[in-house]
């Protein structure tokens, strides 16, 4: 989630910084509790699972509730509600055997909740911009079409204690979706008996997680994760509290970090030139990519490919992330991350590179932009440039601003919004171009490139290309089973979109942070759900 990854970054540089309250002292040391604080860079729009798309909500459902595998170290997934699982031999029918847990307020979770979850998501009034991530599971897109019952849906309980999941396809990732929050379980009485308030706050919500939620009012700046004395692995949850605050200036952070007030905190611009050879200095590559999109359905100048091509070889990407970001983030080869997926010992972002568009050539930036308002009829043209009003956000939009305005009769103007007025505008199609993110739900090129199909919810900015959705859909279909011809179909579908400048790949990004010693334990996912707090100590 995007969540991304949570697979969506949905906002420019959510940087992240742990950082533990006391002038100098571990709150460990002056309590005798685990408890940390944790600096978000923006707010969380929702908790309901059933419609969140953004990082920040997917990494706060993945720290409260769990599904039925979770993510580990390495790609892997561990047992999570689920204690078992078996496959059939044709990759079609999932069987998962899940253990005796329960929900924060003690009763028990049960195959019913997934079943109700599942088809909450899929079905037509609810809207999720996450349906389509159930595409495999068998009926899931003529449910959510409304062309067939939810009980269609190809989900059931077996008894309270197992589920059985009919794939119309295999899915050779599935083990990477049912650990991610979109597939997490739902209370039917609870979605019920708290109606339209279901998910806008802490108290209209249960936990099946490490952690339940508390303190968030679904507009505060803080809130917090307390430990979840009914999670079944709770004996093996070492922190009592994280607690979540909003800031969006990282200098704050760091001046606390110096006078000894925090442990962890985010570096961004010239404060990792600075810190980039402390002994507490660790930078986190993300599997994220930062990508500028351009509406296409509500612009017809948008959808004229010299364009576009004419935006993207206009932007100095090396110079946005050296001078500009300065953060360790990394100029984009395309959609796809890199260093998230291997086939046969390459990197999936190193085949699919088409170099010439990602590279900077003003020359010939300036003769498709002749040639491209020629064929619009225009002379000169005037867009918004939207992102978040985040400081990296900021940073990102007066750059893109200002390499654009270099295409004669182009005219810019930056609108830096609230994250969850920008995501929400982005979603609607309100926008005439905008930075954007996506952060990888799984290890899997698929994870990226299915955003980008003519039908896809998340494809914001409306690009539609018939050899690209073919490419994807052979992929996820008549190539399921055929591991290499399903990465090549991957390969030449990331390469189309390239060389249609379908989007405008920006960087990938990296999190630079500063690491006191006495904070152990965290997990850190290049890919969603990116952050697992339940094994971290502080001493």
């Amino acid at each position: 989630m995007k969540l991304g990854s949570f697979a969506k970054i949905s906002g420019i540089a959510a940087l992240s910084a742990l950082i533990l309250a006391g002038c100098g002292q571990s709150s460990a040391t002056k309590s005798g509790k685990n408890e940390l604080t944790w600096v978000q860079s923006s707010n969380m729009p929702t908790m309901d699972l059933s419609k969140a798309t953004d990082q920040i909500s997917g990494q706060t459902l993945n720290g409260s509730n769990e599904g039925l595998l979770r993510m580990a170290e390495n790609n892997e997934v561990v047992p999570g509600v689920a204690k078992s699982y078996t496959i059939s031999k044709d990759g079609k029918t999932w069987t998962f055997n899940l253990r005796h847990s329960k929900w924060s307020d003690g009763t028990a979770v049960t195959a019913k909740d997934f079943v109700y979850s599942w088809r909450r998501t899929l079905d037509p009034k609810t809207a999720s911009q996450y349906a389509y991530i159930f595409d495999h599971v068998a009926n899931a897109t003529k449910v959510n079409e409304g062309k067939l019952p939810l009980s269609k849906l190809g989900v059931k309980a077996d008894g309270n204690y197992k589920l059985v999941v009919t794939l119309a396809r295999p899915q050779s990732y599935f083990k990477y979706l049912v650990a991610q929050s979109y597939f997490f379980p739902q209370k039917e009485s609870v979605v019920k008996k708290d109606g339209g308030k279901y998910g806008t706050t802490s108290k209209d919500m249960i936990y099946n997680g490490p952690f339940k939620l508390t303190g968030w009012t679904g507009t505060n700046d803080t809130w917090s994760l307390v430990k979840n004395k009914h999670y079944w692995n709770a004996k093996k949850v070492t922190l009592d509290k994280i607690k979540f605050q909003v800031a969006k200036d990282p200098a704050t952070a760091l001046n606390q970090y110096q006078s000894g007030k925090v442990q962890v905190t985010p570096l961004v611009g010239q404060q990792v030139k600075q810190y980039k050879t402390n002994k507490d200095f660790v930078l986190r590559k993300n599997a994220a990519t930062f990508y500028l999109e351009m509406n296409q359905k509500k612009y017809a100048f948008f959808r004229n490919q010299n364009i576009r091509k004419a935006i993207s070889l206009t932007i100095n990407r090396q110079q946005l992330t050296d001078k500009v970001l300065a953060d360790g983030s990394v100029p984009a080869k395309g959609l796809v991350a890199a260093n998230m997926s291997l086939h046969n010992g390459k990197d999936f972002a190193d085949q699919a590179e088409v170099k010439g568009a990602t590279s900077q050539n003003l020359v010939e930036a300036k003769k498709l932009w002749a040639k491209g308002l020629k064929e619009t009829g225009k002379k000169s043209v005037s867009f918004n440039l939207m992102a978040d009003d985040t400081e990296a956000g900021k940073r990102t939009t007066e750059f893109v601003q200002s390499q654009l305005t270099k295409l004669p009769g182009f005219k810019v103007t930056n609108q830096n919004l609230p994250y969850k007025t920008r995501l929400q505008r982005s979603a609607d199609g309100q926008f005439d171009m905008v930075v954007t993110a996506w952060i990888a739900d799984f290890p899997d090129p698929i994870t990226f490139l299915s955003l980008l199909t003519s039908d896809n919810s998340y494809n914001n900015g409306k690009w539609q290309n018939a050899q690209y959705d073919k490419l994807v859909a052979d992929a996820e279909g008549k190539d399921a089973n055929n591991a290499n011809k399903r990465w090549d179909d991957m390969v030449k579908a990331e390469k189309v979109l390239a060389n249609d400048e379908g989007i405008v790949p920006l960087y990938q990004q990296a999190t630079p942070q500063l690491v006191k010693s006495g904070i152990k334990g965290i997990q850190y996912f290049p890919t969603a759900p990116i952050w697992d707090w339940s094994k971290v100590t502080v001493k």
